[in-house]
Parts: structure tokens; C-alpha cells; sequence
């Protein structure tokens, strides 16, 4: 009886609010897209600095920018946390092709991936042997592998609506592929792109080769989706073609670099903290426009948002840029080591790092209760088509606060496009529509201006109500 009757106080209170609250996102979209930053910010990102490699003197410049950006909008605190970060580097651009007689090539579209070792310097030219995936090649024996490239061919699978499950079905083959390869004797690997469209754009992404040995290393790259079908129908016709690769990517010192930390310290509850963020660094082909540029100034944009449309938070609202989430997330998990030394209270985490397409909603991760609380919010956001609200992941870098208490959150925009630009060379300023870009980052003011203005209701549980 007691939950019932609170339950219906707690629906009564919303119902009272929402005129305000409706008319409050109506204020915070029409700002965003009359007066939005986020497209100039991002404008500047991409065309003026460019690729963000962690490590890399661009990924310095952006760190430097963003604070200057950040400082400028008077908020309440803005600083540069330190972190250490690994410094891989491309080298002069790869080389490869398929030989199908001696004398007789076709050139392939080819990029190492991020963490692999060097070819020798002649390259590498052997035959090849196709798999759909590691847990095809762990079916195969030392004999059939040893001296060989092994060409991993497993396709993202197009019929699944959501684009990001396909990416996870099909991504472990990159990450860990030259790994279980090299234990059979692979001289190296080369790896479908992760790519729902067949085009002639290879993508990169992080690899890791585990605790194997420096010395026994090899490397990986990934080839165009048109060269992967070009390939593997050739293979079929003869299977003693050659695939030449040759890459000149090295692994150096770790170097120092930063998170970019702004805040608005809140003005009941300051030590209750809500963060939203991105990340910063970026893969080196394209300029990372989508991946993460956007994320990081629709971020930046909801501290200004607030303070435009005149919102004082009750909480602190926190922006972090996060550094290093592609090739190490050394950045994501600094912040929240400092964070638990200085034992702060971190009640809300909102990350946008699924591209600058146009928003559908969010997917959360925390207890049920307080999810269930957001969800009663969802009706303020159908008049801007915003419907996705999910319980499922949130973000790689805000993923090391979590704990039994925190809501993590993620942007969920429409994906259909994403995985054409991921890590690719065409990962681009000119993919990004500002219109898109300028209702995520309202859509995400919008949420964390709901998340301060109410917190989350004492209501935990049915049985914490029984006498």
C-alpha cells in the first residue's frame, strides 16, 4: 500500500512539472539549433588540426584548444589531468597487392592496424589462408597455417538492425587475430575492415597481441571490403595466389598527455556530480570527425547550453574530454582512478561516441529503479523524435566509474552510416551535418538537465516498503 501511494506521489510531481520541463527542452533546442557551438567547434577540430593520434602533436593541439574553448565560456573550473598514453605511429603509408603469377599484381587498398609491429623491410609475400573468424582458425592445424598470411573474412552481418551488434560479431577477428595466428606460425594477418558497405576504404582500429613475446610479433592490417571479396574470390579459383603487404608502423615510448576537465559547480548539491563527455584522440586517417570529434563538442556544447538558456544546476555538471580511448582507454580510467581517491560522488555519466548522425535516444546501464525514473521523462522528448530509451552499454570511457549506484548513459544516434566512416579515411567534417549534430548535443542538455533538476527518488525497491 505504502509503495502504491508513494509511486503515485512521485508520478503526480512529474505530471506537475512537465509543462515547465516541456517548455524548458523547447528552450534548450531552440538555442542549440538558432545558437548552437558544436558544428564551429568541430569545424575547427577537423580542418584546422586534423587526426587526433594519441600521442600525436595534433592530439596536444586539441588538448590545448579545448581548454582555451572551455575557459572561455566562464565556467566555474576548468583544468588538464595528466595521464600517460602510448605513442604508435604509421610511418610511411602501406604497400600491398595480390600476385597472381610472377610479374602479374593487383593493388590492394591496405592500413596497418593500430598497435602492430613492422613488416621486414622487403615486406612479406607468402600465400594465403582464409578464415571466417578465430574460432575458424583454431579448428585448422600448425601445418596448414605456418608460413602463410592468414586473412581473416568474417563480414559484419548486414541484417541486424543495430549496427554496433554486427561490429561486436565480427571485431574480436581484428583485435585479437594476429595473435592466436602468430601461436600457429603465421608470418601475418590481414583483416576484413570492419564495414557494412563494400567500398575501396580500409579502416583501422586497435589489435593487441596479449603477452606474446616483442620477438614474435606480426603484423596485421586490414584491407578494403571490395579487396576482401576480390580476394577471397580469387582464392577460390587458386589457392596458391601470393599477398604481398609491407607497413612501417612502430610502437614507441609512452608519452604525456591529458584529459580536459570543465565544470559548473552545482549550487544545492556540489558534491553530487554529473559528468558527460567524449573523447578526444582520434585514429589518423580521416580528421575523426564522428569518431569522436562529435562527442567531444556536443559535450562541450551542454555546459553552454545551460548557461544560455539560464540554468543554474543544482548538481555539479562536469564535461571530460577524455585521451586515449582508441588505442588504450588510458584516459577514461585515470579519471575515474583520481576520482575514487578523492572519493567524490559521481551519481550520473553520459558519454556520446556513436557519431554526429541524428539522435534517437539513449541506452543506460545502473539500477532499475533509477532507470525506470528516466524512462518516465521519455514523453518530453517525442516532439524532437528522440523514442530509444534501452537498458544495455553506455560509453568505453565513463565504463571504469561504474559501481552498484551510478546510471551510466550513452547517446544513441541512428547508425545505419556510422560503420561507413569508422576509423576510415573518410571519417571526415564534411560526413557531419550540423543539424544532426546540433540535436544531440540539445538532447543530451536535455537529459542532463532532467538528471539535475530531480536526482533520483529514494524509491529503491517494493520490499524496501513493507512493514
Amino acid at each position: 500500500m505504502k509503495f502504491k501511494i508513494l509511486a503515485a506521489l512521485v508520478s503526480l510531481s512529474f505530471f506537475a512539472f512537465s509543462q515547465d520541463d516541456s517548455k524548458q527542452l523547447e528552450k534548450i533546442y531552440k538555442t542549440s539549433l538558432t545558437n548552437g557551438k558544436s558544428y564551429e567547434w568541430l569545424s575547427y577540430l577537423s580542418n584546422e588540426i586534423g587526426g587526433r593520434l594519441s600521442g600525436s602533436l595534433n592530439a596536444e593541439l586539441a588538448v590545448e584548444y579545448t581548454k582555451k574553448e572551455l575557459e572561455s565560456l566562464g565556467l566555474d573550473k576548468v583544468w588538464l589531468q595528466p595521464v600517460m598514453v602510448p605513442k604508435w605511429v604509421r610511418g610511411n603509408p602501406e604497400f600491398a597487392y595480390i600476385e597472381t603469377a610472377p610479374g602479374k599484381t593487383i593493388p590492394v587498398n591496405l592500413c596497418a592496424l593500430g598497435g602492430s609491429v613492422s613488416t621486414p623491410l622487403q615486406g612479406i609475400k607468402a600465400q594465403v589462408v582464409e578464415v571466417q573468424g578465430i574460432e575458424d582458425l583454431k579448428l585448422m592445424n600448425r601445418t596448414e597455417i605456418e608460413g602463410k598470411i592468414v586473412f581473416f573474412n568474417r563480414p559484419m552481418q548486414a541484417d541486424l538492425i543495430q549496427t554496433f551488434e554486427a561490429y561486436g560479431g565480427c571485431v574480436d577477428q581484428r583485435y585479437d587475430g594476429a595473435k592466436e595466428a602468430g601461436k600457429l606460425g603465421a608470418l601475418g594477418t590481414i583483416v576484413r575492415s570492419m564495414n557494412l558497405r563494400l567500398d575501396d576504404l580500409p579502416h583501422t582500429g586497435a589489435m593487441s597481441y596479449g603477452d606474446t613475446p616483442i620477438k614474435q610479433r606480426i603484423p596485421s592490417a586490414a584491407i578494403s571490403t571490395n579487396d576482401a571479396e576480390r580476394l577471397s574470390g580469387m582464392l577460390k579459383i587458386d589457392s596458391n595466389i601470393n599477398f604481398y603487404f609491407k607497413q612501417n608502423c612502430k610502437q614507441l615510448k609512452d608519452v604525456q598527455s591529458y584529459n580536459v576537465i570543465g565544470e559548473i559547480k552545482g549550487s544545492q548539491f556540489p558534491n553530487e556530480i554529473i559528468v558527460v563527455g567524449g573523447h578526444l584522440d582520434s585514429w589518423d586517417l580521416g580528421d575523426g570527425s564522428h569518431d569522436d570529434g562529435a562527442g567531444c563538442v556536443q559535450s562541450m556544447d551542454v555546459l553552454r547550453l545551460l548557461k544560455e538558456t539560464g540554468i543554474r544546476p543544482k548538481r555539479t555538471i562536469r564535461v571530460v574530454l577524455f585521451m586515449n580511448e582508441e588505442n588504450g582507454l588510458r584516459g577514461g580510467r585515470k579519471y575515474a582512478e583520481v576520482a575514487k581517491k578523492k572519493g567524490e560522488k559521481h551519481v550520473f555519466a553520459l558519454e556520446s561516441d556513436s557519431g554526429g548522425f541524428t539522435p534517437r535516444g539513449f541506452s543506460f546501464s545502473g539500477p532499475d529503479y533509477k532507470i525506470n525514473q528516466i524512462l518516465k521523462w521519455k514523453p518530453l522528448f517525442e516532439p524532437y523524435l528522440i523514442h530509444y530509451f534501452k537498458k544495455g552499454g553506455s560509453g568505453a570511457d565513463i565504463g571504469p566509474l561504474k559501481n552498484d549506484a551510478i546510471v551510466l548513459a550513452g547517446l544513441r544516434p541512428d547508425s545505419q552510416r556510422y560503420f561507413d566512416h569508422h576509423h576510415a579515411a573518410n571519417d571526415t567534417f564534411d560526413a557531419v551535418n550540423k543539424r544532426e549534430l546540433e540535436l544531440g548535443a540539445a538532447t543530451m542538455t536535455s537529459l542532463i538537465y532532467l538528471i539535475d533538476k530531480y536526482g533520483f527518488n529514494a524509491i529503491q525497491s517494493q520490499n524496501q516498503l513493507k512493514d
